[in-house]
C-alpha cells in the first residue's frame, strides 16, 4: 500500500521508510545534500550525509529526477512551518533513480513562463501546487456532489455522446459517420433532451457528470468542452429545484473547501437585475449600483438627453462615492473608452462638490440638481457617470463598467461567496444576428403563461439562474410536459410543424405517452470548481483545457487527417 510523503509527522520519528517521488530542489552545502522530494500530497525534505550509502547517487540528482529513497525518520533541527512535515526529515541510507529529467522549459518552483509555453508542456505545469490543488479541488467537487445527489434518491446514468443535431442555441460539433455517408452525429451541448426522455422513462430521479460541447467564441469562463453537473426531477416545481440545488452547493462548500454556506439563497427577478446592475449575472459582493434618472431630465433643454427621451430610452448613472477628486478628465476619457466597446455613444459626467462640475454641469438648474440629489443620496465628492440612449445598451455598458470600476477601485471583498437566484425570466429574446426571437433559455422551458406567447416582448418563462460572485454557475427550468404546450412554444418560435418534428420529433412523440410535469437544473463543474479554487481563468481547472482559438498545444490539436480517412467518411476538403 502507498504512503503518502505527507503523511508523516513527529509520531513517526525513528520509523525506517521508503519513499518515491520527483526532486522538487536539491541543496548541496559542501557536504550535506537537502532534497525536496514531493509526490502527490505534498513534500518531504531528505538528508543525505557524506558517509551515507546514498551520497554518490545524490550528487547526482537534478531537478524532476524521479527516486525512491529509504532511511529513517527524524526531526528536524529547524522546522518548517510552511510544509506539513516541517518537523521532521528523512536521513538518507539508499537512493535509487527511477527516471532522469531533461533541463525543463521553465522553473517550476519559480514560473515566469508565457501561458502558452505551460500550455504546451501541461504534464510539467500540473506537477505546481496550484493548479494540483485545483486538479484535486475539482475532484472533491464532483465526489461531494455524487454523495448528496445519491442519498436524496437520485440515480446517475450516462446519455449518449454522439446525437442528433438540434438548434439549441450555440453551434454544434458536428461528427461524419462513415456507415451513413452524407449523415452527420452532433456532439451534445447537453444532455437537456435525453434527461427529460428519462422523466418520460419513469425514472424521476436523474444526475450526471455530463461532457458539454458547444462550438463558440472562447474568453476567461468558457471552453469548447466543458462538464455539468446535471439534474432532473419528477412531479416537482420551482422551489422543489431551488431547495435541492442549495443543499447541494451548501455540501459541495463543505466537502471542498470547508465552508458553511447559510441557505435560503437571496432572489432578485431578471427584470431587477438587470435595472440595477445591468446583467443578469450580478457580483453583489459590493454595492455600486444603477439609478434611473430619466425622470430628473424630463424638461431638459440639453438637446442629447431630450432626444433621448423623445426616443423612449432612458438616462441612467453610477454614483461613485468620494471619487470626484481621484478622476482626472484623461481618466473619465479612458472609462468612455470602455463603454463605447458596449455600443454606448459617450459617458458624461458630474463632480459634486461646493460647486457643481462635468461635462454636462451648465445644463443642470437647480431644480434638476434637486431631483438628482433625491435619487443619488449625493454627498460632497461624489463622482456621477451618465450614460443616456437605448435601455438594453444603458444597462449593458453600465453594467460592465460597475464591474470595472469594482475591479479598479478594490471595492470587491473577494473572502466573499454571495449566491443569488435570478427568477422570472424572458421567455424569448430578440436575436439581432438572427433578425428574430429565440428562447432564451431553450425552447423546452415551459412558459408562465401558454396564452400569452404572442407577447414575446414581456412572456415570462419558468426559468432560473443560480449565480455566484458574478458569474452564472447553473440554470434550469420547469419543463413542458404536454405535447400541446411544446407545439405551441416552438410554433412561436418559428417551427412549423413538419420542421418541428423533423429537429425534436422523439420529445414530441414520447410526451404523447404520459410524460410527468418535470424540471431540473445544470450546474458547471468548471466554472463552480474556478471559483472554489479562486481563480478567475477556467484553463486553470481543466487538466488538459484549449487556447482562446480551442486548440490544444500540447498535442497539437486539431490537425489534420490523411486523404485516406476523408474518403472513408465520403468528405471532400474545399
Amino acid at each position: 500500500m502507498k504512503v503518502n510523503n505527507a503523511d508523516f509527522n513527529k509520531k513517526n520519528i525513528g520509523e525506517v521508510v521508503t519513499l518515491n517521488g520527483w526532486v522538487s530542489k536539491k541543496r548541496d552545502l559542501g557536504g550535506l545534500i537537502f532534497i525536496d522530494l514531493r509526490d502527490r500530497s505534498g513534500i518531504i525534505q531528505l538528508v543525505v550525509r557524506p558517509d551515507s550509502p546514498a551520497y554518490n547517487a545524490a550528487l547526482e540528482l537534478k531537478n524532476e529526477y524521479v527516486v525512491t529513497a529509504s532511511g529513517k525518520i527524524s526531526l528536524r533541527e529547524k522546522a518548517n512551518d510552511k510544509l506539513k512535515t516541517g518537523e521532521i526529515e528523512v536521513i538518507v541510507e539508499a537512493i535509487d533513480i527511477l527516471n532522469e529529467a531533461k533541463e525543463l522549459p521553465f522553473d517550476l518552483n519559480n514560473v515566469t513562463a508565457l501561458e502558452d509555453t505551460r500550455l504546451k508542456y501541461r504534464y510539467l505545469d500540473l506537477r505546481r501546487d496550484e493548479l494540483k490543488n485545483n486538479i484535486i479541488t475539482k475532484h472533491l467537487v464532483m465526489q461531494s456532489a455524487r454523495e448528496y445527489l445519491n442519498s436524496q434518491d437520485f440515480l446517475e446514468i450516462e446519455t449518449p455522446i454522439l446525437c442528433k443535431s438540434t438548434p439549441e442555441g450555440a453551434r454544434d460539433y458536428l461528427v461524419p459517420s462513415r456507415v451513413n455517408k452524407g449523415s452527420f452525429y452532433a456532439l451534445p451541448q447537453s444532455p437537456q433532451l435525453f434527461k427529460q426522455i428519462l422523466m418520460t422513462s419513469g425514472f424521476e430521479r436523474y444526475y450526471q457528470i455530463a461532457r458539454c460541447f458547444r462550438d463558440e467564441d472562447l474568453r476567461a469562463d468558457r471552453q469548447p468542452e466543458f462538464t455539468q453537473i446535471d439534474l432532473e426531477m419528477s412531479f416537482v416545481n420551482e422551489e422543489d429545484v431551488i431547495s435541492l440545488t442549495e443543499g447541494l452547493l451548501a455540501n459541495i462548500f463543505k466537502k471542498a473547501k470547508n465552508l458553511e454556506i447559510k441557505t435560503p439563497f437571496k432572489r432578485m427577478t431578471y427584470e431587477d437585475a438587470m435595472a440595477i446592475y445591468g446583467t443578469d449575472k450580478p457580483d453583489t459582493r459590493f454595492d455600486l449600483k444603477i439609478n434611473d434618472i430619466t425622470e430628473a431630465f424630463q424638461n431638459t433643454e440639453f438637446t442629447v438627453f431630450k432626444d433621448v427621451i423623445a426616443n423612449n430610452g432612458i438616462i441612467n448613472a453610477l454614483v461613485v462615492k468620494n471619487a470626484a477628486d481621484n478622476y482626472s478628465r484623461k481618466d473619465i476619457d479612458k472609462l468612455t473608452e470602455f463603454i463605447k466597446t458596449y455600443k454606448a455613444h459617450a459617458l458624461a459626467f458630474l463632480k459634486y462638490n461646493d460647486e457643481l462640475t462635468g461635462s454636462i454641469a451648465k445644463f443642470i438648474d437647480e431644480a434638476t440638481l434637486s431631483t438628482l440629489k433625491n435619487i443619488l443620496h449625493l454627498d460632497k465628492n461624489d463622482l456621477i457617470l451618465i450614460v443616456a440612449g437605448d435601455k438594453k445598451i444603458v444597462k449593458t455598458s453600465l453594467g460592465a463598467l460597475r464591474l470595472k470600476l469594482g475591479r479598479d477601485l478594490d471595492l470587491i471583498d473577494k473572502s466573499k461567496f454571495n449566491f443569488l437566484w435570478i427568477t422570472d425570466f424572458p421567455m424569448f429574446e430578440y436575436s439581432e444576428e438572427e433578425e428574430r426571437y429565440i428562447s432564451c433559455h431553450h425552447p423546452f422551458t415551459q412558459p408562465r403563461d401558454v396564452n400569452n406567447l404572442d407577447d414575446k416582448e414581456h412572456a415570462l418563462a419558468r426559468a432560473y439562474d443560480i449565480v455566484l460572485n458574478g458569474y452564472e454557475i447553473g440554470g434550469g427550468s420547469i419543463r413542458i410536459h404536454k405535447p400541446d404546450m411544446q407545439e405551441k412554444v416552438l410554433e412561436a418560435l418559428g417551427f412549423d410543424k413538419e420542421e418541428a418534428y423533423n429537429k425534436f420529433g422523439f420529445l414530441l412523440d414520447a410526451l404523447n405517452y404520459g410524460t410527468p410535469p418535470h424540471g431540473g437544473l445544470a450546474l458547471g463543474l468548471e466554472r463552480l470548481t474556478m471559483i472554489i479554487s479562486g481563480t478567475d481563468n477556467i484553463r486553470d481547472v481543466i487538466a488538459f483545457p484549449k487556447t482562446t482559438s480551442a486548440s490544444c498545444l500540447m498535442t497539437d490539436a486539431p490537425n489534420q487527417v490523411s486523404s485516406k480517412q476523408l474518403e472513408e467518411l465520403n468528405i471532400k476538403l474545399k
